[in-house]
């Protein structure tokens, strides 16, 4: 029913519902009274029938699954309150054997995580936080570049809901290689882990955090995090996006499985790219290095002209930062 109410522009009749479902009009009462207590807007006109005037922010099962237009991305939905990571609830699902594509999403995380590690700040309310389960037939060393290929889809997705907004959308970019900022402030991180045997892949979990409500920052991140109300001026509907996100995973992720590479998706990727034609510092342990980002090989190392070579940098233990400041 709430599918049916989101898709219709104007009113839909009691009667219509009743022949869909086979319940009677008590039954479709019940539901819109309960659509109700959550927070949806729903007119009930007599002789005219039911209209969605407004939806709430939910990351409800419902309200995912009544905006999902994916083929296989998100179409098994697990949502909770509250929990450790969803990397890890997903992790779980994958050695239960859940299909590709089932997505754990959470209102908030009490263990989430970035790279190296670090915590990952999931209070309840003001984030997307979420995991996905993928299943590619490519090999381990592959896997990598996955990372890659969820930031261009996150980033463009971004730019789907943001579309009216032009002003915004041209500054949404990817900082090497999968943060994606806004005004240069990072505003989601990505975090992929992979369960594989010596030459097979058993499950890839790409788990994204992103700062969508937060109105602010401890003092030791605001230099550098941002949220899409600060960086944006406005609230965005979080199950809208999520939706967004993964349309264009499943464009960018069946580019990538025919090419098993970057080298269809570089284009686009760089394009995104904030670091590109810029002075990079990269932190390597061995022996740090500054020079200019060119770009990404199909590989998705990132490239590096320093005066002396052209260096190829891979992701892992490495960080790059621009000269002056994160970006």
């Amino acid at each position: 029913i709430l599918k049916m109410l989101r898709e219709t522009n104007g009113y839909i009749s009691g009667q219509e519902i009743c022949e869909k479902f086979g319940v009677s009009r008590t039954a479709v009462w019940k539901v819109i009274r309960q659509l109700q207590e959550e927070g949806y807007k729903v007119e009930a006109v007599r002789n005219r029938g039911y209209h969605m005037v407004e939806i709430p922010d939910l990351l409800t099962k419902e309200e995912l699954e009544s905006c999902m237009h994916t083929e296989w991305a998100g179409r098994k939905i697990v949502c909770c309150q509250v929990t450790d990571s969803t990397n890890l609830r997903v992790k779980q699902l994958g050695d239960e054997g859940a299909p590709a594509g089932t997505l754990v999403v959470a209102e908030e995380q009490t263990a989430g995580r970035g790279r190296r590690g670090r915590s990952w700040d999931s209070p309840a309310g003001t984030g997307i936080f979420m995991s996905i389960l993928l299943r590619p037939e490519v090999a381990p060393d592959k896997a990598s570049m996955l990372t890659l290929v969820m930031a261009c889809s996150v980033a463009e997705g971004l730019k789907q809901s943001l579309r009216q907004e032009e002003s915004i959308c041209s500054k949404i970019q990817i900082k090497w290689p999968n943060d994606i900022v806004i005004n240069g402030k990072k505003i989601c991180g990505i975090l992929t882990e992979m369960s594989a045997q010596f030459d097979y892949i058993n499950h890839i979990v790409i788990g994204i955090g992103i700062n969508v409500h937060n109105e602010s920052f401890p003092e030791e991140l605001q230099d550098h995090a941002g949220s899409l109300l600060l960086e944006c001026g406005k609230r965005v509907h979080r199950a809208d996006l999520i939706e967004a996100f993964l349309e264009e995973f499943e464009r960018l992720y069946a580019i990538y499985l025919q090419t098993e590479d970057l080298s269809a998706l570089q284009e686009e990727y760089d394009q995104l790219l904030v670091n590109r034609g810029r002075q990079v510092r990269v932190l390597d342990p061995k022996e740090p290095f500054e020079g200019k980002a060119m770009g990404i090989t199909k590989k998705g190392e990132l490239i590096v002209d320093t005066w002396e070579s052209r260096k190829l940098v891979s992701s892992g233990e490495v960080s790059v930062r621009g000269i002056y400041g994160y970006v």
